[in-house]
């Protein structure tokens, strides 16, 4: 009796096995996530340097050359592949759309938090999350029958251009920054905020002294999030911003972005030539842009962190 209780207490039980099994099924998910990263990386980085590699296409030149032509010889014989003007345009939509971005996503939160009754925040909450479900071909062509349009009626030209691009980047992004920052600020903690209070602040005064310094990390983790989901974005981009590969002189000339001249021109070139080679490489560059901004991310959060501590 005392053994076959002994043997019933020591062997494994069913919750056992199922916790071992549930860590192998974790531990198999997470290995198929990690070389699917890896080779991600590793093929885009395999193709992107064939340009530098196979097409002895100098570096310099092409990071900070100003004529993208792959399919014709310049004047030194060799063909000019410049991608600067994309480059230059890219970060230029980027941080136009973040700027407008930003002080509106600061004001939603705001307002959520501390302003609204629980019924109005929750109707801008959902206002704000539905506009993270639409396509982007969507918010595309709202850009070119809208936005477009009245740039054109305003400043004349076209209308495509970075300003447009840059409009419909906002609404895109504005989203992801207002959810992020709406999280930061209600990580505050709630008796900073009371002692604010207790020492005579209105509440402007505790939001702009206390919470949005306290927050303000985490509203520039959101800030590089929507930059992040702004310089990679594609189609919508594509059919506001004219496609012109020039050096942007102003904000309502046509141009092209580095997402854009991906898709338009990927499906019309051979693998392995010139042409294809370089557009491996705008990808590369793409790639290498949004690990910096993970990067950034990950310092912006350990500094926040430590001063939170501290």
């Amino acid at each position: 009796m005392k053994n076959s209780l002994k043997e019933k207490f020591l062997s494994p039980s069913k919750q056992t096995y199922q916790e071992s099994f549930g860590k192998i099924i974790s531990s198999f998910c997470i290995l198929i996530i990690i070389a699917l990263v890896v080779s991600i990386l590793g093929f885009v980085t395999t193709k992107g340097i064939d340009t530098f590699t196979q097409s002895k296409i100098n570096v310099f030149d092409f990071l900070f050359g100003n004529v993208w032509s792959p399919s014709s010889t310049g004047a030194n014989g060799k063909p000019e592949v410049g991608a600067a003007p994309m480059i230059v345009t890219s970060f230029t939509v980027t941080l136009i759309s973040a700027a407008i971005a930003t002080p509106f996503a600061i004001a939603c939160a705001i307002f959520m938090t501390f302003i609204a009754n629980n019924r109005g925040s929750r109707l801008l909450r959902s206002t704000i999350e539905l506009l993270v479900g639409i396509p982007s071909v969507i918010y595309g062509y709202i850009g070119l029958t809208l936005v477009v349009p009245l740039v054109r009626s305003i400043y004349g030209g076209t209308g495509f251009g970075i300003l447009a691009g840059a409009i419909v980047l906002f609404v895109m992004i504005l989203p992801t920054v207002t959810s992020l920052t709406v999280d930061s600020i209600k990580s505050v903690p709630d008796y900073y905020i009371k002692a604010s209070y207790g020492l005579g602040a209105t509440r402007w005064q505790t939001i702009y002294k206390v919470v949005l310094k306290i927050s303000l990390p985490g509203i520039l983790t959101a800030v590089i999030f929507g930059m992040t989901r702004a310089f990679g974005e594609a189609l919508a981009v594509q059919m506001v911003i004219g496609n012109y590969i020039t050096m942007p002189t102003n904000l309502t000339t046509p141009a092209s972005t580095l997402t854009s001249q991906l898709t338009t021109g990927i499906g019309n070139t051979i693998m392995g030539t010139l042409q294809n080679n370089a557009l491996w490489s705008l990808a590369l560059v793409l790639l290498f842009m949004s690990l910096f901004f993970n990067i950034l991310i990950k310092i912006i959060g350990k500094r926040g962190a430590a001063k939170y501590e501290s």
